[in-house]
């Protein structure tokens, strides 16, 4: 055994860098529904997903075998070649939180490690009976698994609760909430910490440093746990709000039968060492639930780019990380310019983002109004005599109000 290079060194900073990426980006998995319904307070809702998501590092390593001894061939990986498959990775994390969509950090992950992978040893390097049954076949047929299970759980819900007291109810269904995305939280802990540690594991088996077939080691289970919970507990407030709010506005009944139905299927998942997207099955867990509900709509359009960025992640992930391979193919000069490739192009969606800051202080706030709103508003206005000038019309139609407005008692007339 050899000691750590420091390519090597850089492989494990870069992977603890994505999962720190992956905490921030899927904090809304567990607890957008928790947040958008009131039930948590949003610093303590990312608190409480941060600690358990490291709690539930430590429950599994089912998936971080996948990665690390089935999806591709150990023999023919390169420290390289995985540094190559995390800037593709990371640089898409980054771009879907920026705009706010929930996509799927382990297809990022697992898109940028296949196109390195092609790029240096070609596409037998590729284990496609893995890549179709334990990660195409669950992206697809999990979020569709959860979408119906939440659906029937929230009709269900209201139908055993319709003679029940509704503040009584939503208090109860609040306090479920809270324990579900708790229970979401442990299950991303054992899903997707577990693909840091998966491909920190094959590069150190690729560096020499393990032996092959290894198991991931301690140290690489705990720096992962604590990589993904400080990004939990920093919160991705812009997917968060997209997840809570964007794709339909939930009930605390439908909240915990979202919540509910992503946890059982991410354990189950996690169990049978599927790499899962979490991101798809709470997404469809929400459409779910937001179906479920008598008169409950699905914002068709925000799911739509969503399914979108859904599409485009193996594929765009892939493409990234197979020309940063193909640069740091040309020594170690070409590895040092794909860092600061890495890391300029990070700051500068890190500047970008601060144009429109987006936290715990406004993360429920939405740019629609909703319809009773504007009936209320139209309703208000008194038709005026005929022959009215456009803009004395205008004049009389109330603007939008806002939270820094004041109260129509202290309003000056």
């Amino acid at each position: 055994m050899e000691g750590i290079s420091l390519i090597l060194a850089i492989v494990v900073v870069t992977a603890l860098a994505f999962d720190f990426t992956n905490g921030f980006h899927d904090t809304a998995n567990a607890m957008a529904t928790t947040i958008s319904t009131g039930a948590l307070r949003p610093k303590v809702a990312v608190a409480m997903s941060a600690v358990l998501n490291l709690v539930g590092a430590f429950l599994s390593v089912e998936v971080a075998n996948t990665i690390s001894k089935g999806l591709v061939d150990e023999s023919g990986i390169r420290p390289e070649v995985i540094f190559a498959a995390l800037v593709g990775a990371i640089l898409w994390n980054l771009l879907t939180w920026l705009v706010g969509l929930p996509s799927s950090s382990s297809h990022a992950l697992m898109g940028g490690l296949i196109g390195a992978t092609v790029a240096s040893a070609g596409v037998g390097a590729v284990h496609g009976d893995v890549l179709v049954t334990k990660v195409l076949i669950p992206a697809i047929a999990a979020p569709l698994v959860a979408g119906v299970a939440a659906m029937i759980a929230t009709r269900l819900t209201y139908r055993l609760g319709r003679k029940a007291d509704g503040k009584a109810a939503a208090k109860g269904y609040r306090a479920g909430q809270i324990s579900s995305a708790g229970l979401v939280s442990l299950a991303h802990g054992t899903n997707d910490a577990q693909k840091t540690m998966g491909i920190i594991t094959l590069a150190l088996v690729a560096g020499g440093t393990l032996a092959p077939d290894s198991d991931p080691p301690m140290w690489v289970i705990l720096s992962a746990g604590l990589a993904i919970a400080l990004g939990t507990y920093l919160g991705g407030w812009r997917i968060i709000r997209t997840m809570g709010k964007g794709l339909t506005d939930l009930q605390p009944q439908q909240g915990f039968a979202a919540q509910t139905s992503a946890a059982t299927a991410i354990l189950a998942s996690s169990h049978l060492g599927f790499s899962l997207s979490t991101t798809h099955v709470v997404s469809g867990s929400v459409m779910g639930a937001g179906l479920g509900r008598k008169g409950g709509v699905v914002r068709w359009s925000t799911a739509t780019r969503m399914f979108a960025a859904w599409g485009l992640t193996l594929p765009a992930a892939a493409l990234v990380g197979a020309i940063a391979e193909w640069v740091t193919g040309f020594g170690p000069w070409g590895t040092a310019l794909v860092a600061v490739f890495l890391v300029g192009s990070s700051a500068a969606i890190w500047k970008i983002s601060r144009r429109e800051v987006v936290d715990h202080t406004n993360v429920n706030d939405t740019d629609e109004e909703p319809a009773g709103v504007v009936t209320a508003a139209m309703a208000a206005v008194t038709p005026p005599p005929a022959g009215t000038p456009v803009d004395d019309l205008a004049a009389t139609i109330p603007a939008p109000k806002t939270a820094a407005e004041p109260t129509p008692s202290q309003a000056t007339v």
